[in-house]
Parts: C-alpha cells; sequence; structure tokens
C-alpha cells in the first residue's frame, strides 16, 4: 500500500503480523519493527522471505524510501540522508507507530544513523546491520582485493571514485559476488528487486563521499545493536567497531559473524535471526 508521509509523497508500505495477539484474557502488543533497505537505489524486496521468522514476536514494517522502489518517484533533491531519515518518524506518525525498534540494512544503516542523530528519543531500539559511517574507500579497496584480487580492487576503485553505469557494470562483474561468499544472491532475488541506478550514482558520488555520521551518535538514548560480517568487503568490520564505540555506554552493542559478508542473516541466518529476536525482545 502506499501511505502519504507529507503532501505529494506516498511511500510504499507492506504489513506482516498482527500488531496485537490474543494471550489468555488479554490482547498483547508486539513491538513494530521498521525495516529501512540498502542500496541505495534498491527496495525492501531483499528482507522477503528471511524477516517472515520474526513476524511471531514483531509487527513488521516494509519500506522503501522515498524515490525507490515502488514508492513515488521524487525530485533528485530530495535523495537526502536528512530527508530518508525524517520520513521514518513521518511514516511511524502516519501509522501511529510509537517506539519503533528501527532496523537498517547498509544504506539503510546510513539513514538509520542520521535518525539516531535527528530523532534521538524517537525509537524505542535500533539495529545498524552492515553498514558504515563514512566513505572509508582504502577500508573497501582492501578487502575486494583480499576476496577478489587486483580486478576486484580495480574496479571497486573506478565506482566508488566515479559512480556511473560503466563503471557499475565492471563492479557487478568484480565485486558484487564477493558481499556474500557463503549465499550469494539468487538470480530470482536480483530479478524481482526494483532498482532505480540514477539514485544510486547520486549518492554514492555525491553525499556518500563526505557523510561522516560518528558526531551524530554521542546523543543516543536507546539500546543499538551494531551487526557486522567480517568478511563484508563494502562496510568493512572496522567500521562497524568504530560505530560501536561512539555509541555512548550502555547502549551500543556490537556483534559479529566470522564467516558472513554484507548482511549477516544471508551467510549466518540461525545465529543472525536468534540474534535479532533476542534483541527485539529484549531477553538475555
Amino acid at each position: 500500500m502506499l501511505v502519504t508521509v507529507e503532501p505529494g509523497v506516498r511511500l510504499y508500505v507492506d504489513i506482516e503480523g498482527c500488531g496485537l495477539v490474543p494471550d489468555g484474557a488479554t490482547m498483547r502488543e508486539k513491538p513494530t519493527l521498521v525495516l529501512l533497505h540498502g542500496g541505495p537505489g534498491y527496495d525492501h524486496s531483499g528482507f522477503k522471505p528471511g524477516f517472515s521468522c520474526l513476524a511471531d514476536v514483531a509487527q513488521i514494517v516494509y519500506v522503501d524510501h522515498r524515490g525507490h522502489g515502488r514508492s513515488d518517484r521524487r525530485p533528485a533533491a530530495e535523495w537526502t540522508l536528512d530527508t530518508f531519515a525524517d520520513d521514518v518518524v513521518r511514516l511511524c506518525d502516519a501509522l501511529g507507530i510509537v517506539k519503533p525498534i528501527v532496523l537498517g540494512q547498509s544504506f539503510g544503516g546510513f539513514v538509520a544513523q542520521r535518525y539516531l542523530a535527528r530523532h534521538p528519543r524517537h525509537p524505542a531500539r535500533v539495529v545498524l546491520s552492515s553498514t558504515s559511517h563514512h566513505m572509508g574507500l582504502e577500508r573497501k579497496l582492501a578487502m575486494f582485493e583480499r576476496l577478489g584480487g587486483a580486478p576486484a580492487r580495480a574496479a571497486a576503485q573506478a565506482f566508488w571514485t566515479a559512480p556511473g553505469a560503466a563503471t557499475w557494470a565492471d563492479y557487478n562483474v568484480h565485486c558484487r559476488h564477493l558481499y556474500n561468499r557463503v549465499q550469494p544472491a539468487s538470480d530470482d532475488a536480483r530479478l524481482r528487486t526494483r532498482f532505480n541506478e540514477d539514485i544510486l550514482f547520486t549518492s554514492a558520488g555525491g553525499e556518500q563521499q563526505t557523510m561522516q555520521l560518528l558526531p551524530g551518535l554521542a546523543g543516543v538514548c536507546c539500546p543499538v545493536l551494531v551487526m557486522a560480517g567480517e568478511l563484508d568487503p563494502v562496510t568493512p568490520l572496522q567500521d562497524a567497531q568504530e560505530i560501536a564505540a561512539a555509541i555512548p555506554a550502555p547502549w551500543g552493542r556490537l556483534v559479529t559473524f566470522p564467516t558472513a559478508g554484507h548482511g549477516a542473516w544471508r551467510d549466518e541466518p540461525a545465529a543472525a535471526y536468534a540474534l535479532l529476536r533476542e534483541f527485539i525482545t529484549g531477553t538475555p
């Protein structure tokens, strides 16, 4: 469904699971988990069907960022982290969601970090998964070279310094399969994803080049789980370690996955979903 978050702006939203469930003589309210997808330029489909396994402990809200996927296309001037972050609040207001659990994957983690900076008291909990706080190009290049040799390093350097159709095509050949070595994306998953490459090129060549998200984490005042794959080439482990270190005590927690790449639930699903279940329910 399309949800109006401000005049002329509609976000595509899909909701899985009941918010209220019978529990003896009462109706128990489940927390709401808002999923912010990666990219930029992609849609929420990468969370399906895996995240359905959490629908018994949370009502799950899948959303396509402004301008992405099935959401209304919007002008490039609106493709900013501030706008995407504020859209989380706008969407929650529109749907009547109070104290959401917000999970940001990759680019969605950039958005979630900016959301924490601008609206620190809005969420109940936040998950920052496979994400970075800056461009960190040298770390990316080192990991791509480690996993894919000189061709991967060269393709990564070409794309991240000059994002465009030609460098993206080469990056797809030499780099994308290195994101997840255990469980790479299937052809079906790629085909069912709605992809707006102009948003990717605009963001990767613009705001992402200079972003510095660590200072905004100083005001965090809710539990934040940082998840990182130790074999992630595009958002390397050291970035996650620095994000976790920037979160004031007692709110931050870092969990790493030794055999996982980009999105721990892709390569280590049992461990990753068990951790998310624990975090959502607040159980040790």
